[in-house]
């Protein structure tokens, strides 16, 4: 049985149909990279995931339980935890006040201990309100405040984008770390290099529709499809 099991999944925007029967598994602990063009359906394929657009056909379970018509925070409660490219952090409130009101509705919420040693540069800035930090700075409080409601899967869309070759750096190494010892991952990120670094097994979509699948090495041995799907 996966973490995630999504089955035969139609996934629509008002009348147009972006998802077509995606079916994929994701086990638990596993990092998985959705790769693709812009326009391929990876983000709302994580949107589906966490329940922002609910399909019109198909099914998805977190553990074995159905989830796909259950409303956005039930689906959060249930260890499901979307970091959104958009980040939408509060930047009227300091990094503090961000992570003690994410963690005020988690049934088991990490300690900000935990969360500070993986991410000393939000402890540098604990007291700083969230519209005065820098892109990587920013980042690293979403992630930490979908990390702080202790998640089973934690879903990260575009986490690297726009930010600085050092600050992706650093952030692949947390997230490094956080794979050795946390949550199952799925990723949906531009930075190919990037993705495959942390990715253990890795979906291609193309128009909505899954065309490849295979670990990291598989891709890396199949240039037709790097340069048919991903432009590389």
């Amino acid at each position: 049985m996966g973490m995630i099991e999504l089955d035969k999944v139609n996934s629509y925007y008002g009348d147009s149909h972006i998802l077509f029967d995606v079916s994929m598994q994701v086990r638990e602990k596993e990092v998985v990279a959705l790769l693709g063009r812009n326009g391929a359906g990876k983000s709302t394929t994580l949107k589906t995931l966490a329940g922002v657009l609910h399909p019109r056909s198909g099914s998805i379970k977190l553990a074995g339980e159905e989830i796909h018509h259950l409303p956005t925070y039930e689906i959060a409660r249930r260890g499901l935890q979307l970091v959104p490219d958009e980040r939408r952090i509060f930047g009227s409130l300091t990094v503090e006040e961000n992570l003690k009101l994410a963690a005020l509705t988690a049934a088991d919420p990490w300690p900000a201990r935990r969360l500070y040693d993986m991410f000393p540069r939000l402890e540098e800035r604990r007291e700083s309100r969230g519209g005065f930090l820098s892109g990587g700075e920013q980042q690293m409080l979403a992630i930490a405040r979908a990390l702080i409601r202790n998640p089973r899967v934690i879903l990260l869309d575009e986490p690297f984008e726009g930010l600085a070759a050092i600050v992706v750096r650093d952030l692949l190494e947390i997230c490094k770390q956080l794979v050795a010892t946390g949550p199952t991952m799925i990723i949906v990120e531009q930075n190919l290099r990037a993705a495959l670094r942390l990715a253990t097994r890795v979906y291609v979509l193309n128009n909505g529709q899954i065309v490849f699948e295979g670990t990291p090495e598989n891709l890396n041995a199949s240039p037709e499809i790097t340069s048919r799907y991903l432009g590389v």
